[in-house]
């Protein structure tokens, strides 16, 4: 089968419940631009770029692992990474899709070449916390963040088939997912990667199979290694003109399968022992309810400090639940727990790790 052009729309592509051809769907930007709600107006724009006559365009990228910048994508690639995803994810022609990510950034992008590219239905709803509210109708395919996916438990089987991405899933959130009949994955990948390389199944597990042996699988043409640190090196011709090398300490499990343990870049050094943020949230998400982190700060003795932050109301038998807590070892204990009413985020609402920890701690 050849692969499609950019330049082409499928002709089962439709919009809101209407087929649009690529001449069509210059007139829905140009209104969406003119007349648009916010988020309409990001999709017109979005549009404009995607049916103009160069060959890339310019994205941003979120700005939580540093600051936000501009990088240039091929749109060849994002078709090539749509592909990719319809044939990993089973999503079929005619499939109904449920759009509702900022387009602003790369996801949201996505989600629309998906829809043009494999010829989907796609509806649009404006991005918020619980897309699914006020929504009766079921749909094959959607893109989430996990805070979105959190908000719509009881009407997520809406969603036969969703990815799950932006951010880690919790732990909670996972058990709160096993008895859903929606198919859900969670996704790995950056705005460089255009959206995701690979994914893994976090509910509808057979018996066969365990949710912590589960696995990151990655999509077809992609080839992955580490380097001398520890960090996944990901190769993808058809979607990158790079190798790029990444700051995500894995563990290879296959050639094409591994297990993200954490970013190098969060490491805290604490009295010598390296401790990896990510995995004793795992740990702590059992006596927390609500979102935080654990964070290194300057010490005198241990040269950093293991801490928590914790979203929301003071719990002052939160550090006897965590004393407590038989699967974190000794280091994993943090000293301190300090709470905030909200964390700082980006416009895409990535927790900012460093900004929220200087608005708490004196440091």
């Amino acid at each position: 089968m050849n692969t499609p052009s950019y330049d082409k729309v499928h002709l089962r592509f439709k919009l809101n419940g209407t087929y649009y051809d690529r001449e069509d769907l210059m007139e829905v930007a140009y209104s969406y631009i003119k007349e648009g709600e916010p988020f309409e107006r990001s999709i017109g724009d979005f549009l404009m770029d995607w049916l103009n006559e160069k060959s890339f365009m310019y994205v941003r990228t979120s700005g939580s692992t540093g600051e936000a910048k501009s990088i240039r994508i091929q749109k060849q690639a994002m078709v090539n990474s749509a592909i990719a995803s319809g044939d990993f994810f089973g999503i079929n022609v005619g499939d109904s899709a449920l759009h509702c990510l900022p387009a602003d950034f790369i996801a949201g992008k996505m989600m629309l070449v998906r829809a043009m590219i494999l010829g989907l239905e796609i509806d649009l709803v404006a991005p918020s916390s619980s897309p699914l509210k006020g929504l009766n109708k079921s749909y094959d395919f959607s893109a989430m963040i996990p805070l979105q996916v959190e908000n719509s438990l009881p009407k997520i089987d809406q969603i036969k088939k969703m990815i799950v991405g932006g951010a880690p899933i919790s732990s909670t959130l996972v058990k709160r997912l096993q008895n859903k009949s929606s198919k859900i994955y969670e996704t790995y990948g950056m705005t460089e990667t255009v959206t995701h390389i690979a994914a893994k199944k976090i509910n509808n597990f057979s018996k066969s199979e365990n949710i912590s042996t589960a696995s990151f699988k990655v999509l077809p043409n992609i080839t992955i290694g580490t380097d001398d640190r520890g960090c996944l090196v990901i190769d993808a011709p058809n979607i990158a003109e790079t190798v790029i090398v990444t700051n995500d300490l894995v563990e290879l499990v296959s050639a094409d399968e591994f297990q993200w343990k954490g970013r190098i870049d969060h490491v805290i050094n604490s009295g010598g022992v390296k401790l990896i943020p990510e995995q004793i949230e795992k740990k702590l998400a059992e006596v927390i309810a609500t979102r935080f982190f654990v964070y290194g700060i300057e010490d005198l003795s241990l040269g950093q400090k293991l801490i928590a932050i914790v979203e929301g109301k003071q719990d002052l038998q939160l550090m006897e639940r965590i004393k407590n807590l038989s699967a974190l070892d000794k280091f994993e204990n943090p000293k301190e727990v300090y709470f905030i009413d909200q964390f700082l985020e980006t416009e895409n609402g990535k927790i900012k790790r460093e900004a929220t920890v200087k608005k708490v701690v004196n440091i």
